[in-house]
C-alpha cells in the first residue's frame, strides 16, 4: 500500500496537485486519487505532459487497445470490484467511452495507460475547451497483483 501511495504521490506532484487531492478508493492493492492541477496546463501541452510524465516515472506506455492494455484494464478491474460492488461488465473500450462523455461535456481530454516498477497506472486530465479554468486529474495506481 505504501507504494501505491508513493507513486500516486509522485504523480499528483508530477501535476501539481498533490494539495487537495482525495483518494476515491484506497485499497493494499489499488488506489484512485482525484485532484485539481496547481499549474497553467494549455491542452496544447496536456498530451506532451503525460508523456513526460511517463519518461519522469521511468513508465512504458501501453497502447490502449492491446492485449496488454486489457490485462492491465481486467486486474484494475478485479481490484476495484473486490472493494465495491460494479452493476457492469468489465469492459476494455470504456476508456474511449469515459473520453468521449467527458467531451461531451465541453471538455479536452488526455489520458495515458502505462506501467511502472510493479504496478499499472492510468491518467485522465481534462480542462474546459475555452483552455480557461484548471486541469482535472484522475489517477488509477494499480499493483501488478491481483488483490
Amino acid at each position: 500500500m505504501v507504494k501505491l501511495h508513493k507513486v500516486a504521490g509522485k504523480i499528483m506532484e508530477f501535476l501539481g496537485a498533490f494539495e487537495g487531492s482525495r483518494p476515491a478508493l484506497d485499497s493494499g492493492f489499488i488506489l484512485i486519487v482525484r485532484g485539481m492541477s496547481s499549474k497553467d496546463i494549455a491542452i496544447a501541452d496536456m498530451k506532451q505532459t503525460l508523456e513526460d510524465l511517463i519518461v519522469f516515472l521511468d513508465g512504458k506506455e501501453v497502447e490502449p487497445i492491446s492485449d496488454e492494455a486489457a490485462a492491465i484494464i481486467n486486474r484494475m478491474d478485479e481490484q476495484i470490484r473486490s472493494n465495491v460492488q460494479v452493476n457492469s461488465e468489465t469492459d476494455v473500450g470504456g476508456i474511449e467511452r469515459m473520453k468521449k462523455s467527458l467531451e461531451s461535456l465541453n471538455v479536452a481530454v488526455e489520458y495515458k495507460l502505462f506501467t511502472s516498477t510493479h504496478s499499472g497506472i492510468f491518467v485522465v486530465i481534462w480542462k474546459d475547451k475555452s483552455d480557461s479554468g484548471p486541469v482535472f486529474i484522475e489517477i488509477v495506481v494499480s499493483d501488478d497483483e491481483k488483490g
